[in-house]
Order: structure tokens, then sequence, then C-alpha cells
């Protein structure tokens, strides 16, 4: 069994908690706002289709195999260590712009199941945007703790991230953690709520506002400090999980032992009446808050 860390700290046992699952109706909006407000997350298990989402994984699979990322079969998703990804593909902007529009992925994030389900969730009609996070996380690789509220305010201020699992997703292979209860830690929030983020978006700003203050020491300490757990799971294809942009979130490192990529995609909702004009993550060539698009994300890099 693989070690389970964070950042490169063992996480010690007493630290590690499990996310509650909602077992409610998928359709019941009082039910699931209550469960969002008293645990800062929703987590849903199997919402979506299992057989659209794993095609979505050999979608994207696929197309990192092309390149000589992934090994075959691609849908195992274990990554080679090698890449051919800047021989092959000049722009690395269009290349990842192409895989996170591909149909089968875009089936999963912006179909008919996901926005019923995200309307259910805010209480109207919910509209995705159209910029998408995919996150091919290799082994060795992790998130750093955050708050998503900086990078979204201005616009609309009940923006939610529909973290999408493309795969099943073990505990070893670095999913999403939350830190429990931080949606209460006021002392951090409030500098964030009360900042003019309509004003200035500058990525530097952005950036200092989502992860200095929480990134002051290594997680595990800022637990033990805290005295809060850090929450996470084994995910499932089809499964979807929930959270606002005050739910400090990361991710496990991924400690595959047999060099499976970890597979998810980010998805932003907001109620569909709320301006959808930011440049940023709406329409056709959406910018992204680094200014660069799909260029700039992590996921653009090659994976070795």
């Amino acid at each position: 069994m693989s070690r389970i860390t964070i950042q490169e700290h063992a996480l010690p046992d007493e630290l590690r908690g499990s996310m509650v699952e909602y077992h409610g109706d998928h359709d019941d909006s009082a039910s699931l706002q209550s469960h969002l407000a008293g645990h800062g997350y929703v987590l849903l298990r199997a919402a979506l289709d299992r057989d659209d989402v794993l095609q979505a994984r050999d979608e994207v699979f696929q197309r990192l195999s092309e390149v000589g990322e992934i090994g075959q079969p691609a849908i195992d998703g274990i990554a080679t260590g090698t890449s051919r990804r800047t021989e092959a593909h000049a722009d690395l902007h269009q290349f990842w712009k192409s895989v996170s529009e591909g149909e089968q992925l875009r089936r999963v994030t912006h179909g008919p199941p996901i926005r019923k389900l995200m309307s259910a969730v805010l209480g109207t009609a919910a509209r995705p945007h159209d910029l998408i996070y995919l996150r091919p996380t290799a082994p060795g690789r992790v998130t750093r703790l955050h708050y998503d509220f900086p990078f979204f305010a201005g616009r609309s201020r009940r923006i939610h991230t529909a973290w999408v699992p493309l795969g099943d997703v073990p505990i070893s292979d670095g999913p999403l953690v939350v830190v429990e209860n931080s949606q209460n830690f006021d002392d951090l929030i409030e500098p964030m709520r009360n900042h003019d983020f309509a004003s200035s978006h500058s990525n530097d700003e952005v950036q200092t506002a989502a992860y200095d203050a929480v990134n002051v020491t290594d997680p595990v300490t800022f637990c033990r400090e805290r005295g809060v757990r850090l929450l996470s799971t084994d995910f499932r294809a089809g499964d979807v999980f929930i959270f606002g942009g005050f739910t400090l979130h990361g991710s496990l490192d991924n400690n595959s032992a047999v060099g499976r990529v970890r597979l998810s995609c980010d998805v932003r909702f907001q109620p569909a009446d709320d301006p959808c004009d930011d440049p940023r993550y709406f329409g056709d060539d959406p910018r992204g808050s680094k200014g660069g698009g799909y260029g700039d994300m992590r996921g653009a890099q090659p994976l070795a």
C-alpha cells in the first residue's frame, strides 16, 4: 500500500478524516444546500454516468498517449516518463485547448446531468464557465492548499466548483483533500471577502490572496494548530464533489505505486442570471486568471 503524504509530509492517522457523503435526493435543493452549509462541500456518489466519465478519461489519455506521455492501453493512465509534446505541438496553448474541449470530456463537464445537478445545488438555473481546469497529475505532484474565492470574485459571488474525478482515484493517487471546517476560518476568509477584487484581478494579487496565508507552514502543522483534520476519500468514476469559494482545499501527493496519473477536472458553475462577461472564464478563447488561457495551465506542460 502506498504511503499517504501531502507536500511530502506524512499524514498522521489522527489528522486523517473521511468526507461525509450526501445520501439525500440529488434534486432536493434545500437538502443539498443544508449539507453544503454544514460541511462546506457536497460529495455525491454515482451522480454521473460512469461510462460517460470513462469515455472522457480515455479521450484525454489517448491524446497524451499520442505525444508519448501515457502508455497503452491509454485508459489505464500509466505514465511513460517521457514526452514528445513539445516536438509534436509548437503551440501548447492550442494543444491543451483542443484536449480540454474534447467531445466526450465536454459531455461530462457541460452536459445536461451535471447542469441539472448544479442547478439543484444553487437553487436556480446554473451556467458552467467555458474555461475548465483539466488536471493530469503525475506521481510526485501535488496542489497546495488554497481558497478559490479570489480567483472568481468580482462578477458572481455564488460560483461553485464541481470537482470531477475522471476515473477511479484511490487515496494513494493523490485525490482532492479539504480542510475540515475551513469554511468557518473567519480570520482567513474575511480579508478575502472584504477585498475589492472587482477593481483588481491581477494574477499576482489573486495568487497571494488564495495561497499565501494558508501556506505559511506545512499542511500537517496547519491542521494541528487549528485542531482539524484533512478530509479525503477513494473516489470513483461518476462521483462529483461540490464546494464554494470559501472551502480550503488542495490535493494529497500522488504516490501511485504503478505510475498512474490522477486525472480530474474542475468545472465552475454560477447562477445563469449572474453576469457571464468575465473574459478570463467565458468565450471561445477564455484567457484564464494568468492571461495566457489554456497555455498557462499546469496541464499544458509535458508530464515528463
